[in-house]
C-alpha cells in the first residue's frame, strides 16, 4: 500500500467516526441527560469532519493550485444532493420564500440565520462552502503561497472565539477555525511550516487526543472548547504515518469504509426525516422508532451516493480533465 493511499485510509476511518458521532448525538440517549454527552458528541464530530475538509483541500491545493479545477470538484460534490435535498424541504416545510436565497446560496448561518428547523444542519455546508470561496480566492490572489496564511487565520478566528465568549457556535467566523486548523495540519504534514513533518504527534498516544478531544467538546468544559479545533487536528494527525496496529486496523476497517462512502448523504438526510413522522412522537414514541428512521436514512444515503452523487461527482471530474485538471481522489 502507498503512503498516500494508506493516509486515505486512515482518513475515510476518521471520516466514518465523525458522521457516527452526529448520528449518535441526534438520533440516540447517549446517557443520563445531565451528563450532556450527546451535546459532547454533536460538536466532537463535527471538528472531526471539518479537520478532515481542511486538511484534503489544503494538501490538494497545495499539489495543484488550480482553483477552476478546486470549485469544480467542490461544486459537483457537494450541491446537487444540498439542492436537491432544499427543493424538497424548504416546500414541505412552508418555508418563507425569502429564506430560499440563503438557504441554496449557503449563507444561512449567518445573522439573522434564516434557516428553517427541517435543514438547520445545513449550517455546516454553508461554513464549508463558505470557506471554499474565501480559499479559492486566496490561492487566486497568492497562489500556493497563499496557504501559509492559514496558522495565522485559524489563530485569529480562535482568538476572535474567546473575545466573543463562542464555545461552539455555528456562525462561520467562530467556527471555522476547525477547518482551518485541517489546513494548518496539512502544512505540516507537507513539511512547509518550517518544522518537520507532523511525525512528532506520533509521540503523544491516540488516546491522549482522543481525550482532550472529548473534553474540549464538552459544555461543561467552558473555555477549553477553544481548544477543540487543535485537538481534533492533533488526533487525526497522529495517525497518518504508522499508527499502533490496533489503531489502524480499526480506521482502516471496511465499515469504518463504508460509512465514510455514504457519509455526507447520511449527515443531510438524517436531519431531514428527523421532522418528518418518523421522528415525530413522544420521547418513547419517538425512540422505538429510531430503527425505522435508521434504516430509512442508511437506505436513502445509499441510493444516493450509488445512484445519484456518483453520476455529478464523474461529471465534475470530466469537466475539471478537460480543462487540464489533475485527476485526483
Amino acid at each position: 500500500m502507498t503512503e498516500d493511499r494508506a493516509h486515505l485510509d486512515v482518513l475515510d476511518g476518521w471520516r466514518g467516526i465523525s458522521i457516527l458521532l452526529v448520528l449518535a448525538a441526534h438520533l440516540l440517549p447517549l446517557g443520563p441527560k445531565a451528563w450532556q454527552l450527546n451535546e459532547a458528541a454533536g460538536p466532537m464530530g463535527m471538528a472531526l469532519f471539518f479537520t478532515l475538509s481542511g486538511f484534503l483541500i489544503t494538501r490538494f491545493l497545495l499539489d495543484r493550485p488550480n482553483v477552476g479545477d478546486f470549485l469544480i470538484r467542490r461544486f459537483f460534490r457537494v450541491v446537487p444532493l444540498a439542492w436537491l435535498a432544499l427543493a424538497i424541504a424548504l416546500p414541505l416545510a412552508a418555508t418563507a420564500p425569502a429564506w430560499y436565497a440563503p438557504n441554496f446560496l449557503f449563507y444561512a448561518n449567518l445573522p439573522p440565520y434564516p434557516l428553517p428547523d427541517v435543514v438547520g444542519h445545513f449550517w455546516s455546508l454553508c461554513v464549508e462552502m463558505q470557506f471554499y470561496a474565501a480559499i479559492a480566492i486566496v490561492v487566486a490572489v497568492f497562489g500556493s503561497r497563499g496557504l501559509m496564511l492559514l496558522p495565522l487565520a485559524c489563530l485569529a478566528i480562535t482568538c476572535l472565539r474567546v473575545a466573543d465568549g463562542a464555545h461552539v457556535d455555528i456562525t462561520t467566523w467562530h467556527r471555522v477555525d476547525e477547518i482551518l486548523a485541517g489546513g494548518v495540519l496539512a502544512l505540516l504534514h507537507a513539511g512547509r511550516l518550517g518544522v518537520g513533518r507532523s511525525a512528532w504527534l506520533e509521540r503523544t498516544p491516540v488516546l491522549a487526543w482522543l481525550a482532550l478531544l472529548a473534553v474540549t467538546s464538552h459544555p461543561g468544559s467552558g473555555p477549553m472548547n477553544y481548544l477543540r479545533p487543535y485537538a481534533a487536528a492533533a488526533l487525526v494527525g497522529c495517525t497518518l504515518r504508522d499508527p499502533p496496529p490496533h489503531v489502524a486496523a480499526v480506521l482502516r476497517s471496511s465499515v469504518l469504509a463504508y460509512l465514510a462512502k455514504v457519509s455526507f448523504a447520511l449527515y443531510v438526510f438524517h436531519g431531514i426525516l428527523m421532522h418528518t413522522w418518523l421522528g415525530e412522537g413522544e420521547r418513547w414514541v419517538k425512540y422505538l422508532k429510531r430503527p425505522l428512521l435508521v434504516a430509512a436514512t442508511f437506505a436513502l444515503a445509499h441510493l444516493s451516493t450509488v445512484h445519484y452523487e456518483r453520476r455529478w461527482i464523474e461529471l465534475g471530474k470530466r469537466l475539471s480533465r478537460s480543462r487540464g485538471g489533475v485527476r485526483a481522489e
